[in-house]
């Protein structure tokens, strides 16, 4: 039951994300209602799942080259897809050019990140009394 509720929390995380991103990044606009939304990080995750691990396979040398800057860019060319599959079938979700991708692969990646920390379950470690070694 774990894998699952994983799953469905990074698929409403990503969907924050992408709402947060459209809403203050110019060049990225989503018009619709929640099912869309959703549906708009279906089409996100599985884009990142199948595209992202061979884009960053072919581009490894460069990714070395830039010291992972270029993952930036990997992130902006998932983003486009992502726009582009959503214009085609009518989800509601543009990306107007690259830099807007650019700048939302941005703020989707630091609103995933807070979102994933602030709902992360928290470790308790209790630390037992010291105990005489004899």
């Amino acid at each position: 039951m774990r894998p699952i509720r994983s799953v469905l929390l990074h698929w409403i995380l990503n969907a924050a994300a992408l709402w947060v991103a459209a809403a203050i990044v110019p060049g990225l606009e989503f018009h619709g209602g929640l099912g869309r939304l959703l549906l708009v990080a279906a089409v996100f995750g599985i884009v990142n799942s199948l595209l992202r691990p061979l884009l960053a396979i072919l581009t490894c040398p460069l990714i070395l080259l830039t010291l992972g800057l270029f993952m930036l860019v990997i992130n902006a060319l998932m983003l486009m897809v992502t726009g582009w599959l959503s214009e085609s079938w009518n989800l509601g979700f543009t990306v107007s050019g690259f830099w807007a991708a650019f700048f939302g692969g941005l703020v989707v990646g630091l609103v995933s990140v807070v979102l994933s920390t602030a709902l992360a379950p928290k470790v308790v470690v209790v630390k037992e009394p010291p105990t005489s070694g004899y």
